[in-house]
């Protein structure tokens, strides 16, 4: 206990917003400090980490047969137990620029339809990454006071929380979660629809990196005013030679159509859950979007046409999550409160 105590004046309090797609740093003082991919790439034969974050993003799809790049998280939470802990504790000590001495309290931020073993997985990775106390917040709960929403107050607030591997929905009141829906659709399954649409139409073999480009440059939830192409490279799997091919943003809306429309449905059947008095309140202030999923063009306009409600942006919905459990560092009475 003295030596925690010790190692505690030593390093800064740490929130985690421990994404699948990127993982977040916020340190007590600071601010966001860390925003790097969620990937590590190691040497196969002796399982050495050579690289993480960005640097080993730059390798997924790029590597020789003796490095592998890896994606530790899937749907939110942690799917390789060795390479969370060794990416976590690679982020950890690069925030504190030093090796030793450093035992933070981490506030991590998980899904809030994790099960009891998914959360254990977290809590003992982050705890042998270095940590010296954790607690474990819901991501909605963290996006909600990330976007400034005055959740302590009795009244409805509305989140939705587009990430990488899950879209979470959840109503807030009084520093409790009333309601949370959550399914495991997100800026990830975005991609591999792309990809598996491209190949079955065109037979064209394209990487994770490039349907994401495609996403970001052209894809769409909604008609837009007007209309864009892209040109895209990769390999003929009749030919088996490298191919480049025009696609527009009409033929992306109608391949997402179906992720798309899974999270319309997980908001609509939020909205018909919340208790009436709650409902009212969300009439009034709209509903928030959150994460980078939501950046998808036109995913506003969708919503806003299905629900008929205000639908608006948090701030900086990529460090949205990580801001509230930053925020929530200073107030240990609410973090008590809500960590699960």
């Amino acid at each position: 206990m003295i030596f925690d105590s010790l190692f505690g004046l030593f390093s800064n309090d740490l929130a985690v917003d421990l994404g699948t797609a990127n993982t977040l740093v916020y340190v007590k003082g600071k601010g966001v400090v860390l925003s790097e991919p969620s990937v590590v790439a190691i040497q196969k034969n002796s399982k050495n980490v050579i690289a993480v974050g960005k640097e080993a993003k730059r390798m997924l799809g790029r590597t020789p047969g003796g490095i592998e790049a890896i994606r530790p998280m899937k749907d939110g939470v942690i799917a390789n137990f060795e390479m969370a802990e060794a990416m976590l504790r690679y982020f950890i000590r690069k925030v504190h620029n030093r090796k030793t001495l450093v035992r933070p309290r981490v506030i991590v931020c998980v899904p809030s339809g994790i099960t009891q073993v998914e959360k254990r997985a977290v809590r003992d990775s982050v705890l042998q990454a270095g940590a010296r106390e954790i607690y474990i917040i819901e991501e909605p709960m963290a996006a909600a006071i990330g976007a400034g929403l005055p959740i302590q107050d009795p009244s409805g607030n509305m989140v939705v929380d587009i990430g990488g591997g899950t879209t979470e929905v959840a109503v807030i009141s009084l520093s409790g979660i009333v309601y949370s829906g959550s399914v495991r659709v997100g800026g990830d399954e975005m991609d591999e629809c792309i990809a598996q649409h491209i190949k079955r139409k065109y037979n064209l073999m394209i990487g994770e990196s490039t349907s994401e480009q495609i996403k970001i440059a052209i894809a769409s939830a909604y008609p837009l005013p007007e209309p864009r192409t892209m040109e895209v490279k990769g390999r003929d799997l009749v030919a088996g030679v490298p191919k480049t091919l025009v696609i527009n943003d009409e033929e992306m809306r109608n391949c997402l159509a179906e992720p798309i429309s899974s999270i319309v449905d997980i908001v609509k059947m939020a909205l018909e859950r919340t208790p009436p008095e709650l409902a009212a309140d969300i009439v009034d202030r709209g509903i928030v979007l959150a994460g980078g999923g939501s950046l998808l063009t036109g995913l506003d306009c969708l919503l806003r046409e299905e629900t008929k409600l205000p639908i608006l942006y948090s701030e900086d919905p990529l460090s949205c999550v990580v801001l509230g459990a930053g925020k929530i560092l200073d107030e240990i009475d609410l973090l008590k409160k809500i960590s699960l």
